[in-house]
């Protein structure tokens, strides 16, 4: 009898404690919020055709965005968007990355939308993975707007005629701070697919992370050499957006690891572009009031101050000591997260990104 009390003391212990850790973290994260400085944007007289790219956090991002800066906003497909496009007559088209899921008469089709008057633009948020096919669309539309700082020239060269790096955001209605059950709390999160840069990193860190509440989300970790002790600790495939928010709010430390961009490793980078932008992990964590400890791309500190609003890592070895220093301290981690929350709120939400776009592309 005395195991069984002893056992159920300790669960309401660490039941205390997670509820205690879940309202500081709670009270920081709408104290970060109130300062935000909401400025509500200038609606423009403009139809805008959306076709999206079935990425959810990106296209729900966008879409309610263009809600928000444009007087009326119509969603398309892909198969259909020369008929969207007859049938809604708008004045600018935007289209999501244009692969993937775009059929064979995607420029065709384009290039009819054009013929009838409408501006049309695309936004590449692959870049630079998969350019060797964006290579191929680039010269079809009006406007080329990349997220990756080093494709802009590459476009341009390719006689792209307005070419503009947009970084990517997060979106308000997924990604923002909330209450999460216990199931959804972690010492450690990573949630994305094992590239091998990945894999290299995780087999490197598995005896640190032996003893540790860890979550690792996506596809082919199974090539992972150190399953004996993060086998467990897998979930294996894809997890929606707003599932990855519960855990991403869950979590005491979200790790980001960029994927390389060396052709072969999962890739169709031929054109062996460099990455130098941050990608929308980067955003949608910061958006959850959690410390983030990313890799390091050239772009980083336009948007965030190591330090300061986000962690930062160059190896397995740095990583594994800022781990166990912030899991052993609560108040810095917490502190770092919600400048980070606040840093994404006031400047880093799709918004934000509308309102230069749509500059840009009527300009």
């Amino acid at each position: 009898m005395k195991d069984v009390n002893d056992q159920r003391s300790g669960n309401e212990r660490e039941a205390y404690r997670c509820g205690f850790r879940e309202g500081r973290r709670m009270g920081g994260c709408t104290a970060a919020l109130s300062q935000v400085v909401v400025i509500q944007p200038v609606v423009r007289h403009l139809k805008v055709l959306y076709i999206p790219q079935g990425f959810t956090a990106i296209d729900t991002g966008v879409q309610d965005a263009l809600n928000q800066v444009c007087s009326a906003c119509v969603i398309g497909a892909p198969a259909t968007m020369l008929a969207d496009a007859e049938a809604h007559r708008p004045d600018f088209m935007l289209v999501m990355n244009g692969l993937h899921v775009f059929p064979e008469d995607h420029l065709e089709q384009v290039r009819q939308i054009r013929a009838l008057g409408i501006r049309t633009a695309i936004w590449f948020v692959d870049d630079p993975y998969f350019t060797e096919n964006t290579a191929l669309i680039c010269q079809a539309y009006d406007v080329v707007f990349t997220h990756e700082m080093s494709c802009v020239r590459f476009y341009h060269d390719l006689g792209a005629a307005k070419v503009h790096y947009l970084p990517l955001a997060a979106s308000a209605r997924i990604y923002y701070p909330r209450r999460v059950k216990r199931e959804h709390q972690h010492d450690i999160c990573f949630i994305g697919n094992a590239f091998w840069n990945r894999v290299k990193l995780f087999d490197h860190l598995a005896p640190f992370l032996a003893d540790k509440r860890v979550l690792i989300v996506g596809g082919e970790w199974d090539r992972l050499t150190r399953l004996d002790v993060l086998g467990p600790f897998i979930r294996p495939g894809f997890m929606a957006p707003e599932e990855t928010a519960q855990y991403y709010n869950g979590s005491k430390i979200v790790i980001n690891m960029h994927r390389p961009t060396d052709p072969g490793q999962d890739n169709r980078n031929t054109h062996q572009l460099s990455a130098e932008s941050i990608n929308p992990r980067t955003y949608e964590i910061a958006a959850c009031g959690t410390l983030q400890m990313t890799d390091v791309r050239k772009d980083l500190g336009r948007y965030y101050r190591p330090g300061y609003d986000i962690e930062t890592y160059s190896g397995a070895e740095e990583l594994q000591i800022k781990l166990d220093y912030y899991l052993k301290h609560d108040w810095e981690r917490e502190r770092m997260a919600w400048r980070a929350l606040y840093t994404t709120m006031q400047k880093h939400m799709y918004p934000n990104r509308m309102e230069e776009l749509l500059d840009k592309a009527m300009a």
